[in-house]
Protein backbone atom coordinates (compact mmCIF):
# COMPACT_ATOMS: atom_id res chain seq x y z
CA UNK A 1 0.00 0.00 0.00
CA UNK A 2 1.23 3.65 -0.52
CA UNK A 3 0.92 6.79 0.61
CA UNK A 4 -1.89 8.55 -0.76
CA UNK A 5 -2.78 12.52 -0.26
CA UNK A 6 -6.02 14.47 -1.23
CA UNK A 7 -6.41 15.60 -4.25
CA UNK A 8 -8.14 19.07 -5.64
CA UNK A 9 -12.12 18.89 -6.71
CA UNK A 10 -10.79 20.51 -10.31
CA UNK A 11 -11.13 18.31 -13.40
CA UNK A 12 -11.47 14.44 -13.37
CA UNK A 13 -7.99 13.05 -13.52
CA UNK A 14 -7.74 9.55 -15.49
CA UNK A 15 -6.92 7.91 -12.06
CA UNK A 16 -10.86 9.02 -10.78
CA UNK A 17 -12.14 6.02 -14.06
CA UNK A 18 -9.29 3.76 -13.33
CA UNK A 19 -9.85 0.36 -11.09
CA UNK A 20 -7.38 -0.03 -8.01
CA UNK A 21 -7.04 -2.81 -5.61
CA UNK A 22 -9.88 -1.94 -3.32
CA UNK A 23 -11.87 0.02 -6.03
CA UNK A 24 -12.16 -2.70 -7.98
CA UNK A 25 -14.51 -1.52 -10.72
CA UNK A 26 -12.88 -4.14 -13.35
CA UNK A 27 -13.75 -6.97 -10.96
CA UNK A 28 -16.95 -9.13 -12.84
CA UNK A 29 -19.28 -9.52 -9.53
CA UNK A 30 -18.44 -5.65 -9.43
CA UNK A 31 -19.35 -4.76 -13.35
CA UNK A 32 -22.41 -7.01 -12.72
CA UNK A 33 -23.72 -5.27 -9.52
CA UNK A 34 -23.37 -1.80 -11.30
CA UNK A 35 -25.14 -2.68 -14.52
CA UNK A 36 -28.18 -4.47 -13.35
CA UNK A 37 -28.27 -1.71 -10.85
CA UNK A 38 -28.21 1.03 -13.10
CA UNK A 39 -30.61 -0.63 -15.85
CA UNK A 40 -33.27 1.28 -17.26
CA UNK A 41 -31.38 4.58 -16.36
CA UNK A 42 -31.04 6.85 -19.70
CA UNK A 43 -28.05 9.23 -18.51
CA UNK A 44 -25.14 9.10 -15.89
CA UNK A 45 -26.82 10.90 -13.25
CA UNK A 46 -29.51 8.41 -13.35
CA UNK A 47 -27.30 5.74 -13.53
CA UNK A 48 -25.45 6.87 -10.25
CA UNK A 49 -29.00 7.42 -7.91
CA UNK A 50 -29.93 4.41 -8.84
CA UNK A 51 -26.42 2.46 -7.88
CA UNK A 52 -26.08 4.95 -4.77
CA UNK A 53 -29.69 3.04 -3.55
CA UNK A 54 -28.31 -0.07 -4.18
CA UNK A 55 -25.46 0.37 -2.48
CA UNK A 56 -27.37 1.94 0.61
CA UNK A 57 -29.99 -1.16 0.83
CA UNK A 58 -28.23 -3.65 -0.33
CA UNK A 59 -25.60 -3.85 1.74
CA UNK A 60 -26.48 -3.77 5.33
CA UNK A 61 -24.51 -1.18 7.30
CA UNK A 62 -22.28 -2.87 9.98
CA UNK A 63 -20.60 -0.46 12.67
CA UNK A 64 -18.39 -3.05 13.95
CA UNK A 65 -17.03 -4.35 10.57
CA UNK A 66 -13.94 -2.24 10.86
CA UNK A 67 -10.77 -4.23 11.22
CA UNK A 68 -7.29 -4.33 9.72
CA UNK A 69 -7.32 -6.79 7.43
CA UNK A 70 -6.80 -5.17 3.89
CA UNK A 71 -9.05 -7.30 1.79
CA UNK A 72 -12.03 -6.27 3.77
CA UNK A 73 -12.08 -2.88 2.34
CA UNK A 74 -12.16 -4.30 -1.27
CA UNK A 75 -15.39 -3.35 -2.86
CA UNK A 76 -16.00 -7.31 -4.15
CA UNK A 77 -15.35 -8.92 -0.65
CA UNK A 78 -18.21 -6.17 0.61
CA UNK A 79 -20.51 -7.23 -2.14
CA UNK A 80 -19.87 -10.99 -1.29
CA UNK A 81 -20.18 -10.38 2.30
CA UNK A 82 -23.44 -8.00 1.85
CA UNK A 83 -22.19 -5.99 5.04
CA UNK A 84 -19.98 -3.69 6.17
CA UNK A 85 -19.38 0.24 7.24
CA UNK A 86 -19.28 3.47 5.86
CA UNK A 87 -15.70 2.90 4.18
CA UNK A 88 -16.14 -0.55 1.68
CA UNK A 89 -19.67 0.69 1.42
CA UNK A 90 -18.07 4.34 -0.50
CA UNK A 91 -15.65 2.29 -2.08
CA UNK A 92 -18.39 -0.08 -3.71
CA UNK A 93 -19.90 2.65 -4.64
CA UNK A 94 -17.19 4.77 -6.32
CA UNK A 95 -15.92 1.02 -7.86
CA UNK A 96 -19.26 0.68 -9.59
CA UNK A 97 -19.31 4.39 -10.66
CA UNK A 98 -16.42 3.52 -12.18
CA UNK A 99 -17.49 1.13 -14.11
CA UNK A 100 -20.44 2.48 -15.43
CA UNK A 101 -17.89 5.38 -17.05
CA UNK A 102 -18.75 7.80 -14.12
CA UNK A 103 -15.77 9.84 -12.04
CA UNK A 104 -15.48 8.41 -8.48
CA UNK A 105 -13.54 9.66 -5.65
CA UNK A 106 -13.54 8.28 -1.75
CA UNK A 107 -13.82 11.38 0.68
CA UNK A 108 -12.83 11.63 4.22
CA UNK A 109 -14.51 13.52 7.39
CA UNK A 110 -14.35 13.11 11.09
CA UNK A 111 -17.86 13.11 12.17
CA UNK A 112 -19.79 12.92 15.78
CA UNK A 113 -22.63 10.18 15.49
CA UNK A 114 -24.92 10.72 18.05
CA UNK A 115 -26.70 7.83 17.57
CA UNK A 116 -24.34 4.84 18.22
CA UNK A 117 -25.73 1.91 20.26
CA UNK A 118 -24.08 1.55 23.97
CA UNK A 119 -21.75 -0.93 23.34
CA UNK A 120 -20.84 0.42 20.56
CA UNK A 121 -19.75 3.52 22.40
CA UNK A 122 -18.25 1.55 24.94
CA UNK A 123 -15.79 -0.12 22.68
CA UNK A 124 -14.94 3.54 20.74
CA UNK A 125 -14.89 5.54 24.30
CA UNK A 126 -15.95 8.17 21.82
CA UNK A 127 -18.33 9.25 19.82
CA UNK A 128 -16.28 10.98 17.34
CA UNK A 129 -16.17 8.64 14.17
CA UNK A 130 -12.38 9.07 12.29
CA UNK A 131 -12.11 8.73 8.64
CA UNK A 132 -16.08 8.66 8.20
CA UNK A 133 -16.06 7.78 4.10
CA UNK A 134 -18.04 8.83 1.20
CA UNK A 135 -18.16 9.07 -2.59
CA UNK A 136 -17.26 12.04 -4.26
CA UNK A 137 -18.73 11.84 -7.89
CA UNK A 138 -18.33 13.77 -11.06
CA UNK A 139 -21.94 14.07 -12.71
CA UNK A 140 -23.08 16.62 -15.35
CA UNK A 141 -19.53 19.02 -15.14
CA UNK A 142 -19.69 19.15 -11.24
CA UNK A 143 -18.21 17.04 -8.04
CA UNK A 144 -21.29 15.61 -5.66
CA UNK A 145 -20.48 14.13 -2.33
CA UNK A 146 -23.03 11.27 -1.41
CA UNK A 147 -23.13 8.85 1.62
CA UNK A 148 -24.57 5.44 0.69
CA UNK A 149 -23.73 4.29 4.57
CA UNK A 150 -26.91 3.61 6.22
CA UNK A 151 -29.66 0.87 5.02
CA UNK A 152 -33.11 2.03 5.10
CA UNK A 153 -33.80 -0.68 7.75
CA UNK A 154 -31.83 0.59 10.42
CA UNK A 155 -32.50 4.26 10.00
CA UNK A 156 -36.30 3.28 10.69
CA UNK A 157 -34.96 1.57 13.49
CA UNK A 158 -33.39 4.82 14.73
CA UNK A 159 -35.78 7.03 13.89
CA UNK A 160 -33.59 8.75 11.13
CA UNK A 161 -34.76 9.62 7.72
CA UNK A 162 -33.41 7.40 5.38
CA UNK A 163 -30.40 9.74 2.92
CA UNK A 164 -31.63 10.24 -0.46
CA UNK A 165 -30.10 11.16 -3.45
CA UNK A 166 -31.20 12.98 -6.49
CA UNK A 167 -27.75 13.14 -8.56
CA UNK A 168 -27.51 17.03 -8.36
CA UNK A 169 -27.17 17.59 -4.95
CA UNK A 170 -25.00 16.52 -2.31
CA UNK A 171 -26.15 13.71 -0.30
CA UNK A 172 -24.26 13.76 3.09
CA UNK A 173 -25.70 12.42 6.61
CA UNK A 174 -28.70 14.26 8.18
CA UNK A 175 -27.96 16.54 11.06
CA UNK A 176 -30.94 15.59 13.17
CA UNK A 177 -33.12 12.76 13.25
CA UNK A 178 -37.32 12.56 12.85
CA UNK A 179 -37.75 14.08 16.36
CA UNK A 180 -34.86 17.24 16.12
CA UNK A 181 -32.39 14.87 18.39
CA UNK A 182 -28.88 15.93 16.65
CA UNK A 183 -27.57 12.91 14.44
CA UNK A 184 -24.20 13.31 13.32
CA UNK A 185 -22.31 16.15 12.84
CA UNK A 186 -19.36 17.03 10.57
CA UNK A 187 -16.26 17.74 12.25
CA UNK A 188 -12.82 17.81 10.35
CA UNK A 189 -12.76 17.14 5.99
CA UNK A 190 -10.27 15.21 5.01
CA UNK A 191 -10.66 15.65 1.37
CA UNK A 192 -10.71 13.31 -1.71
CA UNK A 193 -8.71 10.47 -2.69
CA UNK A 194 -8.41 8.70 -6.11
CA UNK A 195 -7.97 5.49 -4.44
CA UNK A 196 -8.50 4.39 -0.69
CA UNK A 197 -5.64 5.42 1.73
CA UNK A 198 -5.82 2.33 3.48
CA UNK A 199 -2.12 2.63 5.69
CA UNK A 200 -2.97 6.13 7.08
CA UNK A 201 -6.55 4.88 7.85
CA UNK A 202 -5.38 2.15 10.08
CA UNK A 203 -2.69 3.69 12.03
CA UNK A 204 -5.53 6.42 13.09
CA UNK A 205 -8.33 3.61 13.47
CA UNK A 206 -5.24 1.04 15.66
CA UNK A 207 -4.51 3.95 18.05
CA UNK A 208 -8.11 5.45 18.16
CA UNK A 209 -10.38 2.16 18.47
CA UNK A 210 -7.89 -0.34 19.42
CA UNK A 211 -10.81 -3.00 20.82
CA UNK A 212 -12.79 -2.83 17.27
CA UNK A 213 -9.58 -2.86 15.14
CA UNK A 214 -8.62 -6.10 17.19
CA UNK A 215 -11.97 -7.06 17.04
CA UNK A 216 -13.25 -7.15 20.73
CA UNK A 217 -16.88 -7.11 19.37
CA UNK A 218 -16.67 -10.40 18.40
CA UNK A 219 -18.82 -10.29 15.44
CA UNK A 220 -21.87 -9.14 17.43
CA UNK A 221 -24.67 -7.99 15.14
CA UNK A 222 -24.55 -4.27 15.08
CA UNK A 223 -28.53 -4.38 13.27
CA UNK A 224 -29.87 -6.44 15.75
CA UNK A 225 -28.68 -4.73 19.09
CA UNK A 226 -29.98 -1.55 17.59
CA UNK A 227 -33.16 -3.29 17.30
CA UNK A 228 -32.78 -4.14 21.04
CA UNK A 229 -31.75 -1.15 22.35
CA UNK A 230 -34.76 0.82 20.32
CA UNK A 231 -37.48 -1.61 20.86
CA UNK A 232 -38.22 -1.81 17.02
Amino acid sequence: MTDLHALPLGEPLPEDLQPTAFIESDHPAVRAFALQAATAATNRKGRAVKLFYAVRDRIRYDAYAIGGDPKTYRASHLLAKGSGFCIPKAVLYAAGLRALGIPARLGFADVKNHLATERLRRLMNTDLFLYHGFTVLYVDGRWIKATPTFNIELCERFGVKAMDFDGEHDALLHAFDQNGRQHMEYVTDHGSFADLPLDAILTVFREAYPALVAGAAGGADFAAEAAAETGS
